[in-house]
């Protein structure tokens, strides 16, 4: 008779990051003997994960998928099938990773990722509806991939309608350009979405939160301007006249209201001296002498409080 093996984990491949710890609950523990574990009897061996190709990690797959379906959640036994199958199918991941090598993030975590999107997939596949686990798999594993660029990729946290509203707006922005031989414009991308002009301009808004410039980022070669931070910004002389100006209001706030009147109608509405005697009816001497001294008053408040 022919000798039944149990399955074993191999010790050689590398263990999934700590974030999938939801994956490896028990798989750390040993697999219990056959006799001890009824549930894993007339499984194939698992040899090294690294010898696996597609093709046998396929029919060891559906092997496992078909005793997984058999077997209680919560067990050693169902617990060790699905990790298996997290081992068996890595590549899948690995593959799916690939298309997003060119992001800022590093390969390790876009993996990890993809193998939250390899367990969910593991999860909810059904064996009988006769659909290769791949298949079934990549859109999942793909999925979580992008939620993770999307939801954590951004310099700026926007809601997530603006951020699918963004990825709309450039899908649109190429396919008009193309048709019509130039940029389209704000009316058109709104008729070609369904949407309104002004959720265009917020999405566009939105798009400029996707990326940020570090202020020590170093300006081109030719660019003799030195860092980000010594481009922009400027030095507010207003800031200066501040304290002189809070300082003011006691004291204004003090003076007869014609005087008031004639220090609003001299530097708020910019008027001249005879234009302020005319409007009070008095003469441009008058309005000289009165604001000669209120000014000397506001002055010597001033230095009194210094």
């Amino acid at each position: 008779m022919e000798e039944t093996m149990s399955p074993r984990l191999d010790e050689k491949h590398s263990p999934i990051s700590p974030h999938e710890s939801e994956a490896r609950e028990t798989a750390s523990s040993a697999i219990p003997p056959e006799h001890d574990a009824p549930g894993l009897a007339g499984l194939p061996e698992i040899p090294p994960y690294d010898e696996v190709g597609p093709v046998d990690a396929r029919a060891l797959s559906k092997t496992l998928f078909a005793r997984l379906s058999s077997l209680e959640e919560g067990t050693h036994e169902y617990a060790y099938v699905r990790n298996t199958l997290v081992e068996l199918n890595l590549a899948l991941v690995k593959f799916a990773a690939s298309r997003f090598r060119t992001r800022s993030e590093p390969m390790e975590d876009i993996i990890q990722v993809g193998t939250i999107g390899l367990i969910k997939a593991i999860d909810r596949f059904e064996l009988s509806r006769g659909v290769e686990f791949p298949t079934f798999a990549m859109p999942t594993i793909i999925g979580e991939i992008k939620r993770f660029f999307r939801d954590t990729s951004w310099s700026v946290r926007v809601p997530r309608r603006l951020q699918e509203l963004r990825l709309d707006l450039a899908k649109a922005g190429d396919e008009l350009a193309q048709r019509l031989d130039r940029s389209p414009t704000v009316a058109e991308l709104a008729q070609r979405l369904g949407i309104t002009e002004e959720e265009v301009v917020e999405g566009m808004a939105a798009s400029n939160a996707y990326t940020a410039s570090s202020l020590d980022a170093q300006a081109e070669e030719d660019d003799t301007e030195g860092s980000l931070s010594d481009r922009i910004g400027y030095e507010d002389h207003g800031l200066e006249g501040i304290e002189y100006v809070e300082s003011l209001k006691p004291l204004i706030a003090e003076l007869p209201s014609r005087d008031r009147r004639i220090l609003s109608l001299r530097f708020v509405a910019n008027m001249t001296q005879s234009e302020i005697g005319e409007e009070l009816g008095i003469s441009q001497m008058h309005v000289s002498r009165l604001l000669s001294r209120t000014l000397v008053r506001l002055r010597r408040g001033l230095l009194t409080e210094e």
